[in-house]
């Protein structure tokens, strides 16, 4: 890898694409990050508010990603330090919505990519009609900051051991110095939105829910005692790719034996013996949206009495919790439908996490207050560890919530014990 060299100008060249993935792969449109962006504004009351990008730069492994908030508003994937600033009372509509961008650098563009100066074909591919340069934001944000009084947080509450968010962080600054000005909380705003996924995003994720067949496939044809970890998730990967994914949603979890008994196992780097049981956890992304799906397989190819035993509970507990699974509902009611199988079943104790999350842009994805409304999508994962057995079992499908209860997006993936058995034979 080359070692930065001392700054030259360079010549201007084709400026990187900044199109969000999801648009030319023909998923989210600038017409629905507009309409995203217009919910914001109404919500906010007319109170000023703002979402960073977050900073950084392009790394020498993996990507630079933003702040999840900022791509649902934007579509932008490849701006760091820029801004959107949302200002529902300005005289001016084109002025409601204020993207600012950090300065154009030739010198550092050589290194990470050229950026296409702001103008009508910028303002057009964002459906954003103001855009600035970051040089002017605390100018700009004093001034509506003085004349609107009310400040809104949108960013996500940090912890107590964390710095404060960066809408939070600047707003106390600027109420040092504008007397009479208030700070609102709306942190909730942005969960809420993301909670309930579009027609395009649902398209996305079932898009990444293909792949991800694709990849547990290629990965049944891998597994088998002698072969290693690392082999089955590199045939898992690759059939992610191979069926049009952009790559993987998290790291993937390949554990055998006593490596299923680990929640968030990531070396797969391992031997897969005789008797084992192999637990995939991994999921692909398109369009900036993900799958999360678990399976537990035989490494022998038929599971053993006591496996069978334990397979059947967990499978009962999760086919319990998704049939709970409706508007209205909660997820702590969704949790114990599945815990009172498992705890029927002696496991109690073994059962160690909760029954499942929100999916989306991110694998965790933002958690809306309040119950399941159509639109959202859910993970529901139960599982078993007995790390004295060697033997963890963890079965894993992603949820649509329905107007009239749920679709399963992952059925295509097996889970049915004997269907499993068949499926290793080849």
């Amino acid at each position: 890898m080359a070692k930065r060299a001392p700054k030259k100008k360079a010549a201007r060249t084709a400026p990187r694409s900044t199109a969000r993935r999801q648009t030319a792969a023909g998923g989210i449109t600038p017409k629905e990050f507009a309409a995203r962006r217009a919910r914001v504004l109404k919500a906010l009351g007319g109170a000023v508010g703002m979402v960073f990008a977050g900073e950084g730069g392009a790394p020498l492994l993996g990507k630079w990603r933003p702040n999840p908030h900022f791509a649902y508003l934007t579509g932008i994937d490849d701006e760091p330090g820029a801004v959107v600033v949302f200002d529902p009372k300005a005289e001016d509509p084109k002025r409601q919505v204020i993207l600012f961008l950090k300065p154009a650098d030739p010198e550092l563009e050589v290194w990470d990519g050229y950026r296409e100066q702001i103008g009508t074909t910028l303002k057009a591919r964002y459906s954003i009609e103001s855009i600035m340069r970051t040089r002017y934001l605390n100018r700009m944000l004093t001034g509506l900051a003085r004349k609107r009084k009310r400040l809104a947080c949108l960013h996500e509450v940090a912890g107590p051991d964390s710095p404060v968010s960066p809408d939070l962080a600047l707003f106390r600054k600027l109420s040092e110095r504008i007397v009479g000005l208030s700070i609102e909380d709306k942190t909730g705003l942005l969960p809420g939105l993301r909670g309930v996924k579009s027609r395009a995003e649902q398209a996305l994720m079932e898009r990444a829910v293909a792949a991800s067949a694709a990849g547990y496939e290629a990965a049944l044809g891998v597994i088998r005692p002698g072969c290693d970890e690392a082999d089955i998730a590199t045939a898992l990967v690759r059939g992610f790719e191979d069926a049009g994914a952009d790559g993987v949603g998290y790291n993937p979890i390949v554990g055998a034996g006593l490596h299923s008994t680990v929640l968030h196992y990531m070396k797969n780097r391992g031997p897969v013996a005789a008797g084992d049981l192999v637990l995939i956890d991994a999921g692909a992304e398109v369009g900036g949206y993900c799958a999360d799906i678990t399976r537990t397989y035989p490494a022998s190819g038929k599971f053993t009495p006591r496996q069978r035993e334990v397979y059947e509970v967990v499978l009962e507990a999760q086919l319990a919790s998704i049939a709970a699974v409706k508007p209205g509902a909660s997820m702590w009611e969704i949790d114990r439908a599945s815990r009172r199988v498992i705890e029927r079943a002696g496991f109690a104790d073994a059962f160690v996490h909760s029954i499942g999350h929100h999916l989306g842009m991110e694998v965790h994805d933002a958690e809306p207050d309040g119950v399941l409304k159509a639109g959202m999508i859910v993970t529901i994962e139960p599982g078993v560890y007995l790390p004295d057995e060697k033997l963890g079992v963890r079965i894993e499908d992603d949820i649509l919530v329905t107007a009239k209860g749920r679709k399963n997006l992952t059925k295509a993936i097996t889970k049915d014990a004997k269907e499993i058995e068949r499926a290793l034979k080849g």
